[in-house]
């Protein structure tokens, strides 16, 4: 009986030990996640002032903050450089895409990053992304259909392949796929690239405006409205994505052009009542 028990006591004390080595030793020594970086044009990666290669760059990291250069090679010397932070997560990729221009307000691009979710999700299925935008106030779109404008948090998404799109007037719109995993949240940061062409037309019917809010009267031009990805297009009660809706309006009909407002156009969708619509989804005539 007696040595039954210390039997009993020596399997008891290896459980324990493997427990330990298991959760406790092991797990200190695997704090690592995926770095992936790609770029265009291709540049040098510098992380925490060290060179570690170029893109396309992959490698893994331990968990935690560094700060991430590109410098563009070669004949690439009128392109800018991008320096900023960037977040290393257990087990997890953390992907980042820029594509560099002459500056940083022609320069765009994005970081990914998965994390779990702080609470448990209300179904299995459901995971979460978060949206940041560089400048605020984007159109966040989610397999073509508007969510809402950012920053803005997306619960009770799905799990599997998505299409995520942000778009703000007089900048490029950027369009990322992502996946979405149970209980874990996607966190996607866009910065947008400025539309030169959209802007120097702002900037020339601002210069030609005698008017301290630089709309233009437009005579009895009409706008047709283009096909979008939702199928229809907002009517806002201001020239601003923060603006409320005040109408939707169908591809293919046309309205009264009555004001110009830095890419934003004032229509009549109904008789006596005026709203903006985004000039990205409407031509003139």
């Amino acid at each position: 009986m007696k040595g039954k028990l210390i039997l009993l006591l020596v399997f008891l004390f290896l459980f324990v030990v493997f427990v330990l080595v298991k959760f406790f030793l092991l797990d200190k020594q695997n704090v690592y996640g995926q770095l992936k970086i790609v770029s265009s044009p291709t540049t040098s990666v510098f992380i925490n002032n060290v060179a570690v290669g170029k893109t396309p760059f992959y490698d893994k990291y331990k968990i935690g903050e560094y700060i991430l250069k590109l410098i563009p090679e070669g004949t690439a010397t009128e392109t800018a450089s991008w320096q900023g932070k960037i977040n290393v997560y257990k087990n997890s990729l953390t992907y980042i895409n820029r594509e560099l221009g002459s500056s940083d307000i022609s320069s765009a691009g994005e970081i990914l990053t998965v994390v779990k979710m702080d609470k448990p999700p209300k179904n299995a299925n459901y995971g979460e992304i978060y949206i940041e935008t560089e400048p605020q106030g984007a159109i966040i779109n989610l397999d073509n259909d508007e969510k809402g404008v950012s920053p803005l948090i997306l619960e009770d998404v799905v799990r599997g392949e998505h299409e995520l799109s942000v778009f703000l007037p007089g900048f490029f719109r950027r369009t990322q796929k992502i996946n979405i995993d149970s209980g874990y949240r996607v966190n996607a940061n866009f910065k947008l690239a400025i539309d030169q062409s959209k802007s120097s037309s702002a900037k020339a019917t601002e210069d030609k405006s005698s008017t301290p809010s630089a709309q233009t009267e437009t005579g009895k031009n009409k706008v047709v409205i283009k096909d979008t990805p939702t199928g229809w297009l907002r009517v806002r009660e201001e020239p601003t994505v923060n603006a409320s809706e005040a109408a939707r309006v169908n591809p293919g009909e046309k309205y009264e052009l009555l004001e110009e407002k830095n890419n934003w156009y004032k229509i009549e969708y109904e008789k006596g009542k005026n709203g903006w619509i985004s000039a990205e989804y409407a031509s003139k005539e």
